[in-house]
């Protein structure tokens, strides 16, 4: 039976709300930007940036205001990831949350960091390359409680970075627009969770068609300087 536009309202609806998983790169580990809540429920545990969407914008809209407003962040790459719809993963009420995650230099969110009280926190995966079955958020040496599904979302993050790494443009995000092999290895090597071997990785790169040479080194080391690279291909995915 088709219902009618005036009966609509006789039918409860969820919320619609959106959350990030803002993704960066620090020390060689990869990292998440939290925000602490304040109030229940899930007081003193860490979510990621998220809020509902208002009735008269997209969800794409929703995105980039909750990154503008939160982060302090414009003008960044975001890839929507999953709907996350279970009947009871927020308390107060039936939330549907279109999860999205986002790449960025971690020299971007210091912003975010000393207005919001946000933590960078380090990511611990449980799993394999194709499969994330955990994850784990630290902030200094201590494990972090997350709200909701959030340690879900964050999960499904990693897993789709480890399936994107070898043929799509991450590292273009977390790297400056020149950078050197060792800097990609150290991309790969954090979204992965493990150690990659040194020689294979750089021919695999060399290989892929993805980086070419610019020509350039990077000078002011003591040692032999270093081949400066950059992505072939333009960017390609949405920024908010």
């Amino acid at each position: 039976m088709e219902v009618e536009l005036k009966d609509l309202d006789r039918f409860p609806h969820p919320h619609l709300a959106v959350d990030v998983a803002l993704l960066t790169l620090q020390d060689g580990a990869l990292h998440a930007l939290l925000l602490p809540r304040p109030s229940a429920p899930y007081a003193g545990a860490y979510a990621l940036p998220g809020g509902f969407v208002h009735i008269d914008e997209s969800v794409e809209h929703a995105t980039a205001r909750v990154l503008a407003q939160k982060c302090r962040l414009r003008d960044v790459f975001v890839e929507q990831l999953y709907t996350f719809g279970a009947v009871r993963r927020d308390p107060r009420a039936r939330v549907v949350s279109v999860a999205h995650y986002a790449l960025v230099p971690s020299t971007r969110l210091s912003p975010a960091l000393e207005e919001s009280g946000a933590v960078l926190a380090r990511l611990e995966a449980l799993g394999d390359d194709a499969q994330v079955r955990g994850i784990e958020a630290f902030a200094q040496n201590k494990s972090l409680k997350l709200a909701f599904d959030h340690a879900e979302i964050l999960g499904l993050a990693v897993q789709r970075l480890r399936g994107k790494i070898d043929y799509a443009q991450v590292g273009f995000e977390l790297l400056p627009p020149s950078f050197t092999l060792l800097d990609l290895l150290a991309v790969h090597q954090a979204v992965l969770g493990r150690e990659l071997n040194k020689d294979s990785f750089r021919r695999r790169m060399l290989a892929s068609g993805l980086i070419e040479a610019t020509g350039a080194q990077r000078s002011g080391q003591a040692y032999r300087p270093a081949a400066l690279y950059r992505f072939k291909r333009s960017r390609s995915s949405r920024r908010s």
